[in-house]
């Protein structure tokens, strides 16, 4: 039986089982080791990075012919973890769907093979964390740079970039004074390594020949 949410919020932790079953009506949410963490409504600026980068890659996969989509409402689900994530722009590969055992059910993938290119985009929208009255910025610097940094490099994703469009990050990623700061993230060993750029072209191991630089993606915040 689906559970509604107002029951859910009553309880200060569930399980990613619960979380799946959730009735949202027209909310997102993520899970964030047990704790329940609205999606907020993202502003302009926000969207149109977004928009900008999913065409970009979308033109570039389809002009190499590869098995690729991007997931809107696909959550990442790191192993034995009760979390789940909603990235800003996933890229998905198709031929490793069949592997993932949660996909065809609830569009939960888990795999470092079924997922290319992840990419967070910091912004400033403020969400109602479950369970309790006070709020916090979703896609605030500390769950790209951190959270989300090592629940990435622990699934093994590739490719992980972080696009801080107005220079939100903290000091020891950004720098200071700070700065629009575009940060990629490539595993190694197990491991990522980041590499912060604040302008120049883009070299993507996804997307060897993609013709991006940061700048353009900066520029495609203004209206």
């Amino acid at each position: 039986m689906t559970q509604t949410l107002p029951k859910i919020l009553t309880e200060t932790l569930i399980t990613f089982e619960d979380f799946v079953k959730l009735e949202t009506g027209d909310k997102r949410y993520e899970l964030h080791s047990g704790l329940l963490v609205e999606v907020a409504q993202p502003i302009g600026e926000h969207e149109n990075v977004t928009g900008f980068l999913s065409t970009k890659i979308t033109v570039e996969f389809d002009r190499l012919k590869l098995p690729y989509f991007l997931g809107s409402n696909v959550l990442v689900k790191p192993y034995g973890k009760d979390s789940g994530f909603l990235p800003d722009v996933l890229v998905l590969n198709k031929g490793n769907l069949a592997n993932e055992p949660f996909y065809r059910k609830e569009s939960t993938i888990s795999q470092s093979a079924t997922i290319p290119l992840v990419i967070e985009v910091v912004s400033t929208a403020v969400a109602t964390t479950g369970g309790t009255p006070a709020t916090r910025c979703l896609t605030n610097w500390q769950d790209d740079y951190a959270l989300k940094f090592d629940e990435y490099s622990d699934i093994g994703i590739p490719e992980y970039w972080i696009i801080d469009y107005l220079g939100l990050g903290g000091k020891e990623f950004i720098g200071s004074p700070k700065k629009p700061t575009f940060t990629q993230c490539e595993l190694v060993n197990g491991q990522y390594v980041r590499n912060s750029l604040k302008s120049g072209a883009i070299q993507s191991k996804a997307f060897p020949e993609l013709n991006l630089t940061v700048e353009q993606i900066f520029n495609a915040a203004a209206f």
